[in-house]
This record gives C-alpha cells, sequence and structure tokens, in this order.
C-alpha cells in the first residue's frame, strides 16, 4: 500500500470507446475534483502495441489507468510504465463480461480467480509507488452470493490493496451481451453496503445504475465513494456541481458558453496535432442535455462533424445554433405571459 491516495467520492466509469484522453479533457473542464479513468487497456496493448495508449493531457488529474490482464508480471511492467508517465493510480478490470475480454483471462471472469488478482496486486504495489485499486462486479454466474464476494475482497486486500470499486450487479458470463450485463442482472446496492460494514478499513465505491448527484449523495451515506458511467456520458453538465455538493469546495461553477469556447480552442489544437474534430466534438453531444437548443445542438454536430472539410469551429458554429433557438423561444415566452409565469 502507498501513502499516495486520491480522493475518491466521486469518479466516472472507465467505459471503452468512450473515455478517451479527449472526453476525459471535456470532463475536467466540468469538475476539478472528479477522479476520471482511462479506458480499459489491456497488458498486451502497452506492451506489443504499436500506438501510444497511455496518451493523457495534463489537465486531466487526478487521472487513473485502468488496466487488463491477469499476468502478474505483466501487470506489474505496465504499472511501472503508467507511473513513469504520471498517471496517478492504477485500476485492475474485474469487471468487464465480454468474450473478448472472458478469453484473455481477465476482467470480470477473475472474479472467480481471487488468489491470481491478488498476484498481480503484490506484484504491481512492489514495482510502484502509486495506489493500485481493483474495479470488480459483486458475483458472476452462479457465484452469487454475498460469501463470495467476501472472499474476493478478503483475499484481495491481503495482498495489498485497500481501494474497491464495486459494480452492484453480478455478470453473466454465459448468456449476456456486455450491454445486457450493464442493465439486465438486477442491482444490489445493499450488497456492498455490507461490504463496506464488515471491511470498514477499506475504501469501498459503489457503481451502477446512478443517475444523480441526490442519488450520490445517499449512497456516500453508506459508502466512501460513488462511480457514475453513462449518465455522466450523456448528461455531462451533471458534473459542474460535483465539486461544491460532493467535495465542499467553493470553485465557481463553469457555464455551458465557457466550456463551449475552451473546447473550441482545444480541439484546434488538437487539429494541428493531427486529430480529426469529430474525434472530440462526438463526447460533447450531451453538452445542452434538457436545455432549450439541445437538440439543434446535437443535430447539428452529428450533421456537420463528421463530414470532410469540417470547421475546426464546429462548436462555435453549433453553439449560435443554440443561441438563436434559445432567443426564440425567449422572445416567444415574452409574447405570452402566462407561459412565462408557468416557467
Amino acid at each position: 500500500m502507498t501513502d499516495k491516495t486520491i480522493d475518491h467520492q466521486f469518479s466516472v466509469a472507465p467505459m471503452l470507446d468512450w473515455t478517451d484522453k479527449h472526453c476525459r479533457y471535456f470532463l475536467r473542464l466540468l469538475s476539478k475534483n472528479t477522479v476520471l479513468y482511462t479506458e480499459m487497456v489491456t497488458t498486451g496493448a502497452i506492451i506489443y502495441g504499436k500506438g501510444d495508449y497511455l496518451s493523457y493531457n495534463d489537465e486531466e488529474h487526478p487521472v487513473v489507468l485502468q488496466l487488463g490482464g491477469s499476468d502478474a508480471k505483466a501487470m506489474a511492467h505496465c504499472a511501472a510504465i503508467a507511473e513513469e508517465r504520471g498517471y496517478d493510480e492504477v485500476n485492475i478490470n474485474v469487471g468487464c463480461p465480454s468474450d473478448r475480454v472472458k478469453n484473455g483471462s481477465f476482467g470480470a471472469c477473475l472474479m472467480a480467480m481471487p488468489e491470481t488478482v491478488a498476484e498481480c496486486v503484490e506484484a504491481m504495489q512492489s514495482a510502484v509507488n502509486i495506489p493500485v485499486s481493483v474495479k470488480c462486479r459483486i458475483g458472476i454466474d452462479d457465484m452469487d452470493d454475498y460469501e463470495g464476494l467476501s472472499t474476493f475482497v478478503k483475499t484481495v486486500e491481503q495482498a495489498g490493496c485497500d481501494n474497491f470499486t464495486v459494480h452492484a450487479r453480478k455478470a453473466w458470463l454465459k448468456g449476456l451481451s456486455p450491454k445486457e450485463n450493464r442493465d439486465v442482472p438486477p442491482l444490489n446496492y445493499q450488497r456492498v453496503y455490507d461490504l463496506k460494514k464488515e471491511f470498514s478499513q477499506l475504501n469501498i465505491s459503489i457503481n451502477g445504475g446512478i443517475t444523480s448527484l441526490e442519488q450520490t449523495q445517499e449512497h456516500l451515506e453508506h459508502v466512501d465513494g460513488v462511480m457514475m458511467g453513462r449518465e455522466v456520458y450523456s448528461n455531462p453538465y451533471i458534473l459542474s456541481k460535483v465539486d461544491s455538493l460532493i467535495y465542499g469546495t467553493q470553485h465557481p461553477q463553469i457555464s455551458r458558453e465557457q466550456v463551449v469556447l475552451q473546447m473550441n480552442e482545444y480541439i484546434k489544437a488538437q487539429v494541428e496535432q493531427g486529430a480529426r474534430v469529430w474525434h472530440v466534438a462526438r463526447h460533447v453531444l450531451g453538452l445542452f442535455q434538457a436545455q432549450t437548443g439541445g437538440r439543434i445542438w446535437r443535430r447539428y454536430l452529428s450533421q456537420n462533424g463528421t463530414k470532410r472539410d469540417v470547421s475546426p469551429n464546429l462548436l462555435l458554429e453549433a453553439y449560435d445554433q443554440v443561441l438563436a433557438a434559445q432567443q426564440k423561444a425567449d422572445e416567444f415566452l415574452e409574447q405570452n405571459p402566462k407561459l412565462k409565469a408557468q416557467n
């Protein structure tokens, strides 16, 4: 274990094909304290891949690398690389239920192999000074009781891990797709609460089906942290209140307009480095979720962002459309005082 810990009261889940470095830069604008996770990266990709799978922006800290693998030596090697690259923590994926992950002997199938996970933790802790954490499920297939989860956590804790994020659904490795595994198995928050009661000395975060900061605050009465995934991606502005409501800090809340302006500059800088506008713009589709002009914003970005000669000022162009829609709505309300009073 290490003293170099980060505050996991609120985090954004690692989401494959979603939480890349452009997404994380965007989310960091909205919250200074939220812990951000990379997409899962396998040890094979890091050791043998030709691309740079560990690239990130300095602004992303605190940022956690989620690592997929089960070979202790390879996991330790990749953890050392992550520390050298400046990551704040390395997280072991023991929750992903896809066949590709299962066939590679990592992900949720490792719930049935706590000794293997413990070996990885021990090797990684010996190789680095940054924290090593685990993200797991409450169970898999027929291993669906509290005792199995407790045994898993106890075994891994003894190897030196004191930080667990638990997705409060079990995973069906036989018969359900990864998408179905995010919704079909029922949520069991109480099992995660019970885990925190038994292992009060550990940092336990809860994940799964959480869609509001009000729910987050309720969970924090029972556990140490909350991890939110898809809701943040579809409604990212929810993060703008995390610092004040969850962390109690006094950062001024950033406006959507400020986000648009800063992301527009980020896109221009990334385009100069060879990125496509859409690689970044796709992550901000939900910025105006439930706002006047939100549908116009999404449509404009989707229709124009994938064009061959898309402007690097795409976000400013889309925002002009949003402002026009909002002005039109305001004028309509001014002409209809009764409707204005209702709003």
